[in-house]
């Protein structure tokens, strides 16, 4: 519950210093969103958490809970493509880039706006994470989070090196979700 708390404090902070825009246009309105959700799934297909991405004024907030992980540090990444297709989950694309930026938060060159900060799952494989993603999001790029091919979650089986382009050295894709909006 305080984790959904903070998640709408940040919210609303940002919706209060947004400036007033024209109204876009019908085909605009169509691919924008406030809230996306992801039922994310292992390899077996079993439901193991949910992703929460909010957009206010092309700020975007995570909000990730998963359990049955191996413990440890596990990289995670917003990727290009919606499909989640079992067992290594490929068919999530590459991470989200919409400013053609290198891999890794710790990259002195700059980061995807899908790379994160690795998620540490504890002894029972469990973890949580609230976060504004961190990359450079041009105006209206998290709208192709919703176009035509949507946009996934993925995790992990290492920790991502936070650093090395293009994908962080992190192994295999362990879990997916597409996201929806809500």
């Amino acid at each position: 519950m305080k984790k959904y708390y903070l998640l709408s404090s940040l919210l609303m902070l940002s919706a209060c210093n947004s400036q007033e825009n024209a109204p876009a246009s019908e085909a605009e309105q169509s691919d924008s969103f406030d809230m996306l959700r992801a039922d994310i799934k292992n390899s077996d297909g079993e439901s193991i958490g949910e992703a929460l991405l909010s957009n206010s004024n092309d700020s975007l907030f995570l909000d990730l809970t998963v359990s049955s992980i191996a413990p440890g540090s596990h990289g995670f990444h917003i990727h290009t493509i919606g499909a989640c297709e079992a067992p290594d989950f490929k068919s999530a694309g590459g991470h989200w880039n919409p400013t053609d930026a290198e891999h890794g938060i710790e990259n002195p060159n700059g980061f995807h706006a899908g790379d994160l900060p690795n998620l540490d799952a504890d002894n029972n494989g469990n973890a949580s994470l609230v976060q504004l993603a961190l990359g450079d999001i041009a105006s209206g790029a998290a709208d192709t989070l919703t176009d035509e091919d949507g946009g996934a979650i993925v995790i992990h089986a290492d920790a991502d090196d936070l650093s090395s382009d293009p994908a962080g050295n992190a192994g295999p894709r362990v879990a997916c979700g597409v996201f929806e909006k809500i």
